[in-house]
């Protein structure tokens, strides 16, 4: 079976590649949950997120966006020395501020999943990659997303991590077209 050669030689990843990657992804908490690791990865790898996903999910409460935006200082200030988390306080401080900003967006367009999805009119972008080397890090969409973002307030949504974003939630299927999971995203489209 073929897969995306990011996917290859590490278990977590590969398990996190055959699920979840690229499939397209409706839920406003789960859209949350991304956006934060996708914040948390910046400077790091994926794997190092990855293995830390269930202990995030604890702290910060299963990422309900409502409970994340109430947190207070004093919890996150705890957070800085729970080695189950990357410990960077801008890192921990952004999940909060994510929160109240995507509470605004809910306010303003009924949910973050109609928001984040209008990036792509609402269907999914179908990339037809072959190599690895050809899927870029960022573009045109990505930078576009990330200025919307930082003007509403969001942090650590950078370019390379909205790019992140749009793959990992199936707003766009970067898988490579020899990789088993490029026509399953597709069809899930």
């Amino acid at each position: 079976m073929q897969r995306c050669d990011w996917a290859n030689h590490d278990p977590l990843l590969r398990e996190y590649h055959d699920t979840e990657w690229g499939v397209p992804l409706h839920d406003d908490r789960a859209l949350f949950e991304f956006l934060c690791l996708e914040g948390a990865q910046a400077g790091l790898s994926w794997r190092t997120v990855l293995a830390k996903r269930d202990h995030y999910r604890r702290v910060f409460h299963r990422f309900e966006i409502a409970r994340v935006a109430a947190m207070e200082d004093r919890e996150l200030e705890a957070l800085l020395i729970d080695p189950g988390i990357i410990r960077n306080r801008l890192k921990v401080w952004s999940t909060r501020d994510n929160a109240i900003a995507t509470l605004d967006v809910i306010a303003e367009f009924g949910s973050l999943d109609r928001y984040l999805w209008s990036f792509v009119d609402n269907v999914p972008i179908q990339n037809r990659w072959h190599e690895a080397a050809e899927v870029p890090p960022s573009n045109a969409l990505s930078e576009r997303m990330s200025k919307a973002l930082r003007k509403r307030g969001f942090r650590f949504v950078g370019s390379t991590i909205c790019y992140s974003l749009l793959q990992a939630t199936g707003m766009v299927n970067d898988h490579l077209v020899g990789c088993f999971r490029h026509p399953v995203c597709r069809e899930r489209s």
